[in-house]
């Protein structure tokens, strides 16, 4: 198998075959084999994921069941990774395999190489490092960044996301990073996978097995994860004060909470994918952190519900995705950022006069949107760092509905694939 999940209803105990090697199965065991013939002596790895995680539960679909796990699975990535002192004060970061202090200390840039929703998060990433540590990122597609010989400097700092670890353009990129002497990062779901053994330091994810082809819990628990490395940067490079640190960590620690009063009220979008359904144009907009999450959002509408969807810096709208809008469109504007309320409110104005719906995803209070737009979803309160793991929430539920009116499977889109070990 590609992925773990498919063998947990027959065993827990795999077997990962590094490059070149064989696995011979018998009825009662299995033999090991290098590419010369070298017999290869390896122990399994017990994987400790419950059976009942790769069943539905009850749910209809394992997408609809892994966006509602996003609450427990978020915790469960948190949680033992936030110091506290005597009085229960978050301080700082704590990562169970981290060996390079020094190494963010000296780094005078990141890049961030991933596929897919891996990459979305990397893009999120990018906006992070630089606000909370003030670093250069770069952010490259790992299909694009192994084949254009990309300058790396020594003190640069190597981050893969791989959901499954085995991702094989990402797996190239870290080969290519590790060849020129970079220290690298991988941060993935799967314990002992080919990116979490090659890498100088890991991070999981604790998401869970993942079963529907769409990633959800996989893509905020990589958001978690980069947001606690991007703070823990900020604090050894002296850019966050321990006050910083301490208010950014006590809100990371609020997102599972606030993700399940979205999921509590998901009878909105629901209704609003009714509506929207038959739609042939789907533009999501944003900017800075927003025009991130607005990529994976319209990666997963175009995925499960097979929707033309694309993806637009705000400010790019008139610079040719315009003449694009008429009334069968519609505009999804995500605005966290207060201080861009009146940058992308105007270009929602440009969007309502070409007769296209509009729908705003927003956390505020102050009623800049009220009254002006075809339909709001209040998120509740968060800063604008951390609003991407909000966000993407009712794009998630808006894609997952949108695939279901259309009577598509959610779970097995067409011509996808959940693990993609091919070039």
């Amino acid at each position: 198998a590609s992925d773990v999940p498919a063998l947990l209803k027959h065993t827990r105990d795999v077997y990962y075959l590094g490059e070149k090697e064989i696995a011979v199965l018998y009825t009662d065991h299995v033999d090991l084999f290098d590419y010369e013939g070298q017999k290869i002596i390896k122990e399994p790895s017990h994987i400790e994921w419950d059976l009942d995680a790769a069943e539905k539960g009850g749910y209809p679909h394992f997408m609809l069941k892994e966006i509602w796990e996003q609450p427990k699975a978020l915790t469960d990535t948190i949680r033992n990774r936030i110091i506290k002192d005597g009085s229960g004060k978050a301080t700082d970061v704590y990562f169970e395999e981290n060996k390079m202090d020094d190494a963010w200390r000296k780094a005078r840039r990141v890049v961030i190489t991933a596929c897919g929703t891996a990459y979305h998060a990397g893009v999120v990433a990018k906006y992070a490092f630089e606000k909370l540590a003030r670093m250069r990122v770069d952010v490259d597609v790992a299909s694009e960044f192994r084949y254009r010989n990309p300058i790396l400097e020594k003190d640069d700092i190597f981050i893969v996301i791989s959901q499954s670890g085995e991702t094989a353009d990402t797996l190239s990129a870290l080969r290519l990073a590790k060849e020129q002497g970079l220290k690298a990062v991988a941060i993935t779901n799967v314990v002992g996978s080919t990116v979490s053994r090659e890498a100088d330091d890991v991070i999981y994810t604790m998401a869970g097995p993942e079963i529907a082809v769409a990633s959800t819990k996989a893509y905020t628990t990589q958001l978690a994860c980069l947001f606690l490395l991007a703070i823990k940067a900020g604090k050894l490079r002296g850019v966050l004060s321990q006050e910083e640190t301490t208010a950014l960590l006590n809100e990371l620690e609020s997102v599972p909470q606030k993700i399940q009063e979205i999921l509590d009220n998901q009878e909105a979008i629901q209704k609003f994918a009714s509506e929207q359904f038959n739609k042939n144009k789907i533009f999501y907009i944003g900017r800075q952190f927003d025009s991130a999450t607005s990529l994976e959002a319209a990666l997963k509408l175009k995925e499960v519900s097979y929707m033309h969807s694309e993806a637009f810096a705000a400010g790019e709208l008139k610079h040719g995705p315009i003449a694009l809008l008429d009334n069968k469109s519609l505009v999804v504007a995500i605005a966290t950022e207060p201080a861009l309320y009146d940058k992308i409110g105007s270009n929602m104005v440009e969007v309502k006069s070409r007769d296209a719906t509009v729908l705003v995803i927003t956390q505020d209070a102050s009623g800049a949107f009220e009254g002006k737009y075809d339909a709001i979803f209040k998120l509740p309160q968060i800063s604008s760092t951390l609003a991407s793991l909000l966000c993407v929430i009712p794009a998630q539920l808006f894609a997952y509905y949108c695939a279901v009116q259309r009577g598509n499977d959610p779970d097995k889109p067409r011509n996808l694939a959940k693990s993609v070990t091919v070039e």
